[in-house]
Parts: structure tokens; sequence; C-alpha cells
């Protein structure tokens, strides 16, 4: 049974700082589900959400890679705790650059996780919402993903696939019922990017997530992180290839 008439909300890749913001936004009254690889290390992730109202939390076992996995965990979520109202896909991996330019299987790794995975997991949780006539779907592209760039071509390739998966996607579940969010930040000063100079009108994980509830509540399609980013991102189309070539990550 549900646990709460708030609704459902998961997690998937529970253990994304982006996605933990964004779970604490939205716990209040609702059942929250971390969907992460392996249960170890989210006790005090769990303890922030019931302070931050959650009904109740449940950890779950998720490997994104899997993709034979998927539709069993949400089969399990759904049995346990109803439909799932509000589906986050926050699992990414920025992968090396240097590295996956001469060993294809790291290349591939992060296709797959980046833009394999979250399609087949999209296609799944879509078909299940539009089954019911409601749900809300956020899926996280970047402006790596706007156009991509040599010195991270592999990471923002797979960022511009998800992206035009979910255009489409959100196209066709107009009037179901079912909304999908994309969000478009620019580079997040986080574990991910750990060590890295961060870029211009860089924001925390924090930020992107205050962005992502505003635009999930006002019911937007997407929303660029910072909003002026998304001017960058559009003048990017118009930057000779000559130079594009030499821009930094």
């Amino acid at each position: 049974m549900n646990d709460t008439g708030a609704g459902v909300v998961v997690i998937f890749g529970g253990r994304s700082e982006i996605g933990a913001e964004v779970a604490l936004r939205l716990a209040r009254g609702a059942t929250v589900v971390l969907a992460a690889r392996g249960r170890h290390g989210l006790d005090e992730q769990v303890a922030r959400l019931r302070e931050a109202g959650a009904a109740a939390v449940h950890p779950v076992d998720f490997d994104a890679d899997d993709l034979d996995s998927h539709a069993g965990l949400l089969d399990a979520v759904t049995a346990e705790h109803g439909p799932i109202g509000t589906a986050v896909l926050a699992f990414g991996v920025l992968g090396d650059q240097a590295r996956a330019e001469s060993d294809a299987r790291h290349a591939v790794a992060v296709v797959h996780t980046d833009y394999v995975a979250q399609v087949n997991l999209l296609t799944l949780l879509a078909a299940r919402m539009r089954a019911v006539g409601s749900g809300r779907l956020v899926v996280f592209s970047s402006v790596a993903g706007a156009r991509v760039r040599r010195a991270n071509y592999v990471y923002g390739s797979a960022k511009a696939g998800l992206d035009g998966f979910a255009s489409g996607l959100a196209d066709a579940l107009h009037g179901t019922g079912v909304h999908l969010l994309i969000v478009r930040p620019g580079f997040v000063i986080g574990r991910m990017t750990e060590g890295m100079d961060p870029a211009p009108m860089s924001s925390t994980p924090a930020q992107v997530a205050d962005a992502t509830v505003r635009a999930l509540a006002k019911g937007r399609g997407s929303v660029w992180v910072p909003r002026a980013i998304g001017a960058l991102g559009f003048a990017t189309r118009f930057v000779p290839r000559p130079i594009w070539r030499r821009m930094p990550r």
C-alpha cells in the first residue's frame, strides 16, 4: 500500500548530490524511494528526508546499467508503495575523455549509462505513467549537449542524445496526463567535477535542485540552470568550427 496520499517520489541515482537535493524539496508528505547501487551509506540521507517531512523513506537496490532489472524494480516499487508519482533520473557518469579516446569499452560504458540506460528507464516509466494517466518525469541533460565540444565529446554526445530523446518523449506524452521536465545545467560544482576548475556560470547541486523543483511546480517543459546559460547554449551554434574545436571543457 502507498504510505501517503502525497504520492511516491523515486530518485533513480539515490546517491547523486542533485538527486538528494531534489528529494529533500519534494519530501514533505511523500513516500521517497532512493534507488541506488547498494543500500549502505544512505542512513544520513534517509534521516534528512525524514526531517524534511517525508512520510516514509525506502532505499532500494538499483543498477542503472543492468537494463533487464529496470522493469522488475518498477514493478516491485509499484506493488509495495503504489504508482510512481514523480520519477527523477539523477544517475550518470562523467567518464574520462582522454581514456575514452583510445579505450572503446570505456567510451561505450559512458554512453551506456548516460544515454542507453536512461532511454530504457524512461520508456518503461512513461508507459506505466501513461497507463494510469498521471506522473512526472525529471531528466537531467546538460549544456554539454547543446553543442558537443571536442574536450568532452563522449559525455557531451550522450547528453545530446538524451536531450533529443527526452524532447521527443515529452511531445509524445502531451495530453496523456504525464509531464516531462528536461533540466539543462551548466557546470555543477560537486563530487563529479571535483578537481576541475569551475566554468563560468557554475552552479551547486542545491541551486540546480531549486530551479528543478520550481520548474516542476510550474509545469514547465525545460529549464536552464542558471537561466543565463540558455543564451550561451544558443550562442554556441554560431561559433565557427575552427574556434569551437579549441574550446575547453
